[in-house]
């Protein structure tokens, strides 16, 4: 049997490899494969419980290494930022192996290698099969819009859990912090927090009259439900994510304008959405008291994490 370097490696171990033609039909169903899998695993994202999400995640891994080793190697570059991923990994293990406590640190470790496998099979995926980025984007909006709708209904139900969200500490005692699935308010804020400027994305780029309304009833009532948990460092982050993809589509906007509109129409468009955030601050109590609670110093548990 030839040990030639581009007969896949588990093929020669398992002495299957019989040319080209077994190849040819194991290869496609692989994209399928791990496209359906990383489409389970954004869709149920903040549905599943641990252990549902623990599987989840180490089979995507799993895969991209049997994906690996069944077709032949590739001569492509690493590129910049898988680079800077095995630098960090590198660091990490380190890490763990000076670590004090390494029962703790090879726990950790786990995890960060588990999140690199499904980054190594959404990696592999989009760039074998494109047609995949569409898919995945609306797994995970749609994941998203569930979410928002749960915690948006948690408005109208029972107010008993919502209220133990409340810090009694804080200026802002009594307000209804909605947490959905993910049963705390500042983990919803950060699961919102990345998908947020992805709907966004969808938005402007989708060409289908439905699926843009998709996209706008994802971004809308996300924005809402972030809006809900009262999560100062999600609004932070929200701010600041949809605020750098509003500058850079207006630079790319601006190079198609007259040369006084390029020079005025972005700090005209700044000033307004200041403004608007700043009539919203005074019109809305609850976004009020929560602003001001920023400014309590070191007498607000939130501000001391």
């Amino acid at each position: 049997m030839s040990s030639s370097p581009s007969i896949p490696w588990l093929l020669r171990w398992q002495g299957l490899w019989q040319g080209e033609r077994n190849a040819s039909r194991l290869l496609p169903f692989l994209p399928q494969l791990a496209g359906g899998l990383l489409t389970a695993l954004l869709l149920l994202l903040p549905l599943a419980d641990r252990g549902g999400l623990g599987l989840l995640i180490t089979a995507c891994g799993l895969f991209w290494l049997i994906w690996g080793l069944a077709t032949p190697a590739s001569a492509k570059p690493l590129g910049a930022v898988n680079g800077w991923l095995l630098a960090y990994l590198a660091l990490a293990l380190l890490a763990t192996g000076f670590s004090p406590v390494p029962a703790a640190a090879a726990k950790g470790l786990f995890k960060l290698l588990s999140y690199l496998g499904v980054y190594a099979l959404i990696s592999r995926l989009l760039n074998e099969a494109p047609r995949w980025w569409d898919r995945l984007l609306g797994a995970l909006l749609l994941g998203e819009l569930i979410t928002a709708v749960i915690g948006l209904r948690q408005l109208y139900g029972d107010t008993t859990e919502l209220a133990r969200w409340a810090d009694p500490n804080s200026i802002a005692d009594g307000t209804q912090r909605i947490y959905s699935t993910l049963e705390n308010p500042n983990l919803l804020a950060g699961y919102l927090l990345p998908i947020l400027p992805l709907a966004l994305v969808a938005l402007l780029r989708w060409r289908s009259p439905w699926l843009r309304l998709f996209a706008l009833s994802s971004l809308g009532l996300g924005s809402v439900a972030m809006l809900l948990t009262y999560s100062r460092g999600g609004w932070i982050g929200m701010a600041l994510a949809l605020s750098a993809m509003g500058m850079l589509l207006l630079l790319r906007l601006s190079k198609h304008l007259a040369k006084p509109l390029r020079r005025w129409l972005p700090p005209l468009l700044i000033g307004l959405v200041v403004v608007g955030l700043l009539v919203a601050a005074v019109k809305i109590e609850p976004l009020r008291v929560r602003l001001l609670s920023m400014a309590a110093g070191r007498e607000d548990s939130s501000n001391n994490f």
